[in-house]
This record gives structure tokens, sequence and C-alpha cells, in this order.
């Protein structure tokens, strides 16, 4: 791997975009990490050794700006990707229109190797609008690149994710969890593997085409949820809320965003999401996924208690504490 590589990563101070940066500087890839806010990014330049990896200011709705942060790149990843929409940031914008631009600057200016990260249930037509936008971006990528590697991740987790912390968190709120959409399964998938696909791609070493990226297990959201409690030793009485209580929940704490004018934001459950979880979150049995990239992929069980202790009532010393009361007292 030749030193002198340069990949672009649009959205690569994000979770998985970080990750990504990671690993490609740890193989000899100069860096060039394309945010809205660098000056907020500045911890990316100690992936590498100094200038392998630096952030610049990049707004991905505007073509000059794009095409600036992309000038001689042998490689682009797309991670650009959000959770709810704000101000000028809706999905639309980000998911579908940004992922065109991107696409097409990348066709123009040559890029030799084309990676979007998508989302597992990405689909046109679906009711989620995060769905929709991510299956429209799709459309939008191919029509442009369709040498693209697409990758399709299912939730991702890993020590900074958004959703086993936020089980995690949300336990200690009291005695009861509440659980959206309890029967809906998932494939949690790491983002340690998602990085090593998109590296693949960034390297052409991953054949053209969309792969369905999920973990090893299949897990409803109330195993999701048994399987974070029994991770940090807690006991709570889980209780389902079915799709239209959680529809009405995710409603009324967007409201509440909306009357605080963005003061309160709605980091729990938003009516989008709610929505989303509606169906099931797996890998299709045809689909191309981590078998076709040679990666074995990680279960959450094995890495989950190496950043949920915090959440634990003795934190980091709890089986400590728990193995000396074995102790004999001399």
């Amino acid at each position: 791997m030749s030193a002198s590589k340069l990949v672009t990563i649009y959205g690569g101070s994000g979770f998985l975009g970080r990750q990504i940066a990671r690993i490609m500087a740890a193989q000899g890839w100069r860096i060039r990490i394309a945010v809205r806010r660098p000056a907020l990014a500045g911890v990316v330049r100690t992936y590498g050794t100094p200038g392998q990896v630096e952030p610049v200011p990049c707004n991905v709705r505007d073509d000059l700006s794009v095409r600036a942060c992309m000038a001689d790149a042998d490689a682009v990843i797309n991670c650009a990707g959000i959770i709810a929409g704000s101000g000028k940031n809706t999905f639309e914008a980000v998911h579908t229109e940004a992922a065109g631009r991107i696409a097409r600057i990348a066709a123009e200016s040559g890029v030799q190797h084309f990676v979007h990260v998508s989302a597992l249930g990405a689909d046109p037509e679906s009711i989620s609008r995060y769905a929709a936008t991510k299956g429209q971006g799709e459309i939008e990528v191919l029509m442009h690149r369709p040498d693209a590697v697409i990758l399709r991740p299912s939730i991702i987790f890993g020590a900074e994710d958004k959703f086993f912390n936020k089980i995690a968190g949300m336990s200690l709120l009291g005695p009861i969890l509440a659980v959206p959409a309890p029967r809906t399964q998932v494939q949690p998938v790491h983002v340690g593997d998602v990085a090593q696909a998109a590296l693949l791609g960034a390297s052409g070493k991953a054949q053209p085409g969309i792969y369905e990226l999920g973990g090893p297990d299949v897990l409803s959201m109330r195993e999701i949820a048994h399987l974070t409690l029994r991770t940090i030793d807690r006991r709570k009485l889980v209780i389902g809320l079915p799709h239209w209580m959680s529809g009405v929940l995710g409603s009324v704490l967007d409201a509440g965003q909306v009357v605080t004018g963005g003061l309160v934001s709605n980091k729990i459950l938003t009516r989008d999401q709610a929505r989303t979880l509606r169906s099931n979150n797996l890998v299709s049995s045809e689909a191309r996924g981590f078998a076709e990239l040679g990666i074995e992929p990680i279960a959450a069980s094995a890495v989950i208690p190496e950043y949920l202790w915090r959440f634990r009532r003795r934190g980091q010393y709890e089986a400590i504490i728990d193995s000396a009361k074995n102790l004999r007292q001399n």
C-alpha cells in the first residue's frame, strides 16, 4: 500500500467515519476528512503521523465545496448521514441530494474508487423518511457511479454508539425500561467490521455492488434490552411498546423539540425512528455481505462489556469487588 494514496471521507468525523479514518491511516493512506466544522474534528489528526489525517471544511450541499475536498483523491468514501433533520440539513438534502452530488463530482473528477455508506432497509418506497431517502440516495449514486461499492449496515454498535449506550442510559432513569417495537428483529453490526468493508471498497479489493452488513446474531429489541441489562448487571422491568404507542411517543417528543425551538433535542425516539422500527432490520439471504468480503463479523455480546461498564453501579471495578468477596479473611 503506497503512502501516496489519498482518500476523502465525507462525514468522516462521525462515529463510523472516524473508525474508517483510523484503520486507513494504519494502512498508510493520506486522509482528508470533509466536515462542516473541522475545528471540532481535531481528534482525527491523532490517528496518523503529523499531516497524514487532516480535517477540512465542507458543505455537502454545495458543488464547489464538495469538489475542492475531492481534489487529487484516489478514493472517496461518503459517510455523510443524519438520524434526524435540522434546518437545511434534511434527510433529502443529506441522504439523497448530497449523495448524488458527491458521486457525480467523483465521476467527473476521475476518482478511481467510490464507496457509499447507505443503510440496511434502504428503500425509496419506505414509510420512514430515513430509509426512503437512503434508498433514493443509492439510486442517485448508481446513476453517476455504477461501479460504486454500496454498504448497507444494520444498526452499528461500538464504544461511542448511540444504540447500546442509549438503552443503558435509559435504564438508569427508573425501575422500568420501555422498549419500542419489542418484537422487531435487528442484526447489530460492529463499527470496526463496517470500517473494514469500507477500506476494502476504497482499496479496490471489493467488487462493485451492494453489500448488506449485519452481525452474526439476530436479536429482537426486547432481547437487545435484556442483553444490555445483563451486561450492566441491573434488574429492570422491561415493557414493550407496541408500534402505535411508539409512534405516539415519538410524535410527543418531536413536538417537545419544536415547542422549545430546539433547545430540548429529541435524542430518545423520533416519530421517523418509530416508523423505521415497524420492519425487521435483517440481511437478506440473497444479498452479498461479509462472507463475500472475507470478514468474520463480531457479535455484540463479545464487545459491549468493554464500554458499557460505566453504567454498572460500581463501574469498571464491579467484577473485582465481587471476586474479592470470595477471598478468605486471615
